[in-house]
């Protein structure tokens, strides 16, 4: 294991960093920011699987085409609540996605529940975010008007916040940029967690609730509560044989979202267990994951409320 720690994540070098907040304006925050840390777990060089942590001064990582289809994706990658995962759900992404698809993405480097810290931190830093992209969007040849937002694990339940709470107030107003709207135009969902209940991931839940939440904690992140249905579309993709974030969240959502009328889509595959990311078995359907998740972003804008 390798640890590597770096003012605003410079030690994770491809990319351009684009801090999130004003120099020592982070809402909630007191105090210097801690030097980001990276930590590479692999012994493989090859097959990297870093994270980040101790994030006091949140950033995105951008990753632009050559040729681009003017499409912005906000990425929030997973890890309990616990750690930023760097690499099979960001870095991994770029051939494929940027490279191949065109895609600008913008992946978050998010603040992870700590003492003292706000609870909506996490929520509040994807709120800046996709206001931050919306204002550089015109700058960059993008689209305003259809940024979407894809999460994975706890950077799922991070997305369902924002997805269902972007009109929340959750800090107050730094600049003009936070007049701009963060609500995204459609929503990736991957392995999310989502249920702070009987389905519940524990280590996502005590990190992000405590060891003892109560009731109105629980259902205040228990997000299949709270959709509605200005809500923006939703899909959902998840493996059955998920050991670790059980199948059972995703289902939870997509019924709420059916009763809501909110558009979604739910894909359960038979294998791929969970983390999966860019990571899955050459020939599985679970492969397919990245063209269906392409193919529900590219749908017409005209279709949409």
């Amino acid at each position: 294991m390798r640890t590597d720690a770096a003012g605003g994540g410079a030690a994770e070098a491809a990319g351009e960093q684009l801090p999130l907040w004003p120099p020592h304006r982070v809402p909630g925050e007191r105090g210097p920011p801690r030097a980001t840390r990276i930590v590479e777990r692999s012994p493989d060089p090859l097959q990297p699987d870093r994270y980040a942590d101790q994030i006091d001064a949140p950033y995105l990582v951008v990753h632009a085409p050559a040729r681009s289809n003017g499409r912005a994706l906000l990425v929030i990658p997973g890890g309990g609540y616990q750690r930023v995962v760097i690499d099979k759900e960001g870095s991994e992404l770029v051939p494929g996605w940027v490279d191949e698809a065109g895609y600008t993405l913008f992946v978050l480097r998010y603040r992870l529940p700590q003492a003292g810290r706000p609870v909506q931190a996490a929520l509040a830093d994807a709120q800046r975010a996709l206001r931050l992209i919306r204002s550089q969007a015109a700058a960059r040849g993008l689209e305003a008007d259809t940024i979407a937002v894809m999460g994975f694990s706890a950077g799922g339940h991070v997305a369902a916040r924002l997805a269902t709470g972007y009109a929340l107030d959750t800090y107050p107003a730094q600049d003009a940029i936070d007049r701009l709207s963060a609500r995204p135009w459609r929503v990736v969902l991957g392995y999310p967690v989502i249920d702070m209940g009987a389905q519940a991931h524990a280590g996502s839940r005590q990190r992000l609730l405590g060891d003892h939440p109560d009731a109105g904690q629980v259902a205040q992140f228990s997000l299949q509560r709270q959709v509605h249905a200005d809500m923006p579309p939703v899909l959902l993709l998840h493996a059955a044989d998920d050991d670790v974030v059980t199948v059972d969240n995703s289902l939870l959502m997509a019924q709420a979202l059916a009763a809501a009328g909110v558009e979604h889509e739910l894909h359960v595959f038979a294998h791929g267990g969970h983390g999966f990311g860019m990571r899955t078995a050459a020939g599985s359907t679970t492969a397919l994951w990245p063209q269906l998740a392409q193919r529900f972003l590219q749908a017409s804008q005209e279709n949409q409320p």
